[in-house]
């Protein structure tokens, strides 16, 4: 079964992960250099999309393509937007995270695959052979060279991470729900797609597992323990689960947005556009 592929070291299971405190939650980096809330949780999004699907093409297994991803959440409650592109950090992190995981990947396909990624997303048709030549090629490696290292500095060379997955087949061969493929695909979707939003970074990977099981049992109805309480059993708050079901059921009736800004260039011509915009409205509702 697709969901027993991630793999499983139980002598990890104890460890713990960096968890955001409420005040770097509520004011990032990001926001105090006047980056919209809205455009910087579509920018952490899209680069944790082209993560995924750079791992993908880069044949890389998904508890590397989910530490990358991890990393490049924790790098934005460090360091604004505006000082570095999502791109490198995407970047960055693939390479970053294929060296934590010890998975060979070479400099040459990361920066292909990115490059056919940025051209696929902006709408354009090239031939796949032209890619790893000239100065885009160069700017490229260099940009992910510098997201790594941006990365490494930022967070302190503590790249280390957790992923809740171990966790959540443990879970459901406790509750004995191993049985339920479909149940357990759900659950692990979600923890895939949880890597898109802040709640890697705000709770530890026991919850986040708990959180997925608990969602996915109410979508296809199915009952748990409640004497005692199964979450309690996995020492699991119940307001936290809620909170993270929240934050997941809001990923998915999220419109996505197009055209976003990938360097900071054109971030810096994005935010000038809306800036405008908002100006031009306010000036519209005057009297």
């Amino acid at each position: 079964m697709a969901v027993l592929s991630f793999a499983v070291d139980p002598s990890k299971l104890s460890l713990q992960n960096s968890v955001l405190t409420l005040a770097q939650l509520e004011c990032t980096p990001s926001a105090d250099d006047g980056l919209p809330t809205a455009l910087e949780q579509e920018l952490r999004a899209l680069g944790c999309e082209f993560i995924q699907s750079a791992g993908s093409l880069l044949r890389l297994p998904q508890v590397a393509m989910a530490t990358a991803q991890v990393l490049l959440q924790r790098y934005y409650y460090t360091a604004s937007l505006k000082l570095a592109s999502i791109l490198d950090i995407a970047m960055g992190a693939v390479f970053l995270a294929a060296k934590v995981e010890e998975q060979q990947c070479r400099v040459k396909d990361i920066v292909n695959v990115f490059c056919w990624l940025i051209d696929t997303y902006r709408g354009i048709t090239t031939r796949v052979e032209t890619y790893a030549i000239g100065a885009r090629f160069n700017e490229l490696k260099e940009g992910m060279a510098a997201g790594e290292m941006r990365i490494l500095c930022k967070l302190g060379f503590n790249v280390q991470v957790q992923q809740p997955h171990g966790f959540m087949i443990n879970y459901m061969q406790s509750l004995d729900l191993a049985e339920n493929e479909e149940l357990a695909q759900t659950a692990w979707n979600y923890l895939n797609d949880g890597l898109r939003t802040h709640i890697y970074v705000c709770y530890q990977p026991s919850t986040i597992a708990g959180a997925a099981i608990y969602l996915a049992a109410r979508m296809h109805g199915v009952k748990l323990p409640t004497a005692p309480p199964w979450w309690e059993v996995f020492d699991i708050e119940l307001t936290d689960m809620e909170d993270i079901a929240g934050h997941l059921v809001a990923l998915y009736s999220r419109t996505p947005s197009t055209g976003l800004p990938l360097t900071l260039d054109e971030l810096e011509r994005y935010v000038d556009q809306i800036e405008a915009q908002e100006r031009l409205a306010s000036a519209t509702l005057k009297p």
